[in-house]
């Protein structure tokens, strides 16, 4: 039996250390989960921590899925059939550089919601999936047999909020459920963070980086039974678009682990192995007083195994250091991945989005812009459509919150292109000066000029997402856009087609075309043929902007911006005979990609 006592852990009555690494299930394809996790056992860890995603789990309201990449009972078992203890942090909210932190995106669509807090309609919510959730996990328990020691209550909440009513409504939800293993909460090293997010009976751990010795000091004015631990140490970080690849250094690390050795603390790494936030999952970072940044596809995070699963220095000198500590026999590791280089591969035909509207969207006739959540999509792209009818002296559209991509079309002619990540920058007027008195804001409107109208004027907007903000103030963050403006008036009357792009098979392709701005988006597919299902990668060099489907599995993002160059491609996706989509969004040279056994991130 697990407890948490005099300041210690014990498991059946003796006193132990956990030493656990982050794995995401859902950032690894279920046929590589064993190797992960052997890799972590090998590595002297005894324990693997995850979040669990509300937002895929249930993509509509009581529309639960735990199959496949979300089958966490799986996960869970695998786990423990290696020889480790789990640890699970079922959000609600899970920041994670996933997309809106976990929430499911439906949530948006009732715009009177409130979220981490004491909502009605938020606790509804809730309280229907961890039912749904906790019931899966509740014969994984350690007191039931299994292997699942511990449970958080939300997640790093005082970085949010400081609503106790709900911190103990999750708390007793939580129990209610039948969780009877210890539980815990998780903040910053920081007394503010720990004063807002935790609870005085509820065992506390510490998310940080470095200086083990003395950031368990905020804890002395805070009741906690159980030893220190750091609920999250930052081995490594995130990247986003237009940022460079975050390393970090082998020694650095050891040096940080043989400070939690020498305190006797317990530690997870955050991340052991990050994985890739495939399809349309990574998050996004709009802190106030900085722009709006997209986190890329490949969650590799400097990590000890790397994206796709293979040792790092660092595994090979933390491996040596916990070794060493407990005592451990070194055995011998499984294999690196295998990796292929495919080569060119041509993409032959192509469909145009606009083309395919109907085909693969759905039309909605709205008085006035409404969000992608209000027609309850939760991902993908969404195109608005508008007539100027009248008589117009030549004057800017003024268009605002654009999230977060627009392509303007103006009669069919593209126009502008909208960047959230650039309009969003402290200081940064995209407005002349003779416009501002019809702004709002400065920071989230972007003019385009039209010229007169004398009867119809034809206004197109192609809106391409890049991730739910997943942290701080700026979470509500639906997608879209909010308005056009003609000086003060406001233009009603649209026409709009949600997106979701989980329908390609419905494409009608042609012989392949090169890209034409006034054609917008445009659909480029090819084949390729495989010897083996050895992992590879897809560079992109002709391409600036969009999407990959491999054999209908999404990919991810790629974007020219950087710093990530290729997106990783599990050869467990592969087949004899397979079929690769691109969705280029901005510009193409021309239609041919790479698959190399190269891993690029910049």
């Amino acid at each position: 039996m697990f407890e948490i006592k005099n300041k210690e852990f014990y498991m059946d009555g003796k006193p132990i250390k956990i030493y656990s690494g982050a794995m995401h299930y859902f950032r690894t394809v279920p046929e590589y989960w064993e190797d992960r996790l052997t890799k972590l056992k090998l590595a002297g860890f005894n324990t693997v921590e995850t979040y669990t995603c509300w937002n895929l789990h249930e993509p509509k309201p009581g529309e639960f899925h735990f199959d496949g990449i979300l089958d966490i009972e799986r996960f869970v078992k695998t786990a423990q059939k290696v020889g480790l203890y789990c640890i699970v942090r079922p959000g609600p909210y899970i920041c994670a550089e996933w997309d809106f932190g976990g929430l499911p995106a439906w949530l948006l669509k009732d715009k009177n919601m409130q979220i981490r807090c004491m909502h009605p309609d938020f606790l509804v919510c809730i309280e229907r999936y961890y039912k749904e959730l906790l019931g899966r996990l509740k014969p994984l328990l350690e007191t039931n047999g299994g292997n699942i020691i511990m449970m958080q209550v939300e997640n790093e909440y005082g970085s949010y909020g400081n609503d106790k009513d709900y911190l103990r409504f999750v708390e007793n939800l939580t129990k209610d459920c039948g969780i009877d293993v210890p539980l815990f909460t998780s903040d910053g090293n920081w007394k503010n963070m720990l004063s807002g997010g935790s609870l005085p009976h509820i065992y506390k751990v510490l998310n940080f980086g470095s200086r083990a010795k003395t950031a368990f000091n905020c804890l002395k004015d805070f009741t906690n039974d159980g030893p220190n631990m750091c609920g999250e140490f930052w081995c490594g970080w995130f990247d986003h678009w237009r940022d460079s690849h975050h390393t970090r250094k082998p020694e650095s690390v050891v040096k940080e682990v043989q400070e939690f050795l020498d305190c006797g603390a317990s530690f997870n790494f955050y991340m052991f192995h990050g994985g890739t936030n495939f399809g349309f999952n990574a998050g996004a970072n709009h802190n106030p007083g900085s722009a709006y940044e997209p986190t890329i596809t490949s969650y590799d995070y400097c990590a000890l195994l790397n994206e796709y699963g293979d040792y790092t220095p660092a595994y090979h000198a933390v491996r040596e250091l916990l070794h060493k500590h407990q005592g451990l026999e070194m055995k011998e590791l499984p294999p690196s991945p295998q990796l292929q280089s495919i080569g060119t591969v041509k993409l032959t035909e192509s469909a145009s989005l606009f083309e395919n509207l109907d085909v693969i969207g759905e039309k909605h006739r709205v008085p006035v812009p409404e969000s992608m959540e209000f027609f309850g999509q939760n991902f993908g792209m969404i195109y608005y459509e508008t007539v100027i009818s009248g008589h117009y002296d030549p004057i800017p559209l003024m268009i605002r919150n654009v999230h977060d991509f627009g392509f303007v079309y103006v009669d069919d002619k593209y126009k502008k292109f909208i960047d959230r990540t650039v309009y969003t920058k402290p200081g940064k007027f995209s407005l002349g000066s003779i416009f501002k008195k019809f702004t709002k804001s400065a920071q989230d409107t972007e003019v385009v000029m039209v010229g007169a109208v004398d009867g119809e004027k034809k206004i197109g907007l192609l809106v391409d997402t890049m991730g739910r903000v997943n942290y701080g103030e700026n979470m509500i963050d639906r997608k879209g856009f909010s308005d056009i403006y003609i000086a003060n008036q406001r233009q009603m009357g649209y026409d709009v087609w949600t997106l979701p792009l989980d329908n390609l098979e419905k494409l009608t392709y042609k012989p392949a075309e090169g890209f034409n701005k006034d054609k917008g988006a445009v659909f480029y597919k090819g084949t390729f043929k495989a010897n083996s299902q050895a992992d590879c990668f897809v560079r992109l060099d002709n391409f600036d902007k969009g999407y990959v489907w491999v054999n209908g599995f999404n990919l991810g993002r790629y974007w020219k911006v950087g710093p990530q160059k290729t997106l990783y491609l599990p050869g467990c996706l592969l087949k004899e005979e397979n079929e690769i989509v691109v969705l280029e969004t901005m510009g193409m040279k021309k239609p041919e990609i790479t698959i190399t056994d190269k891993h690029d991130l910049g």
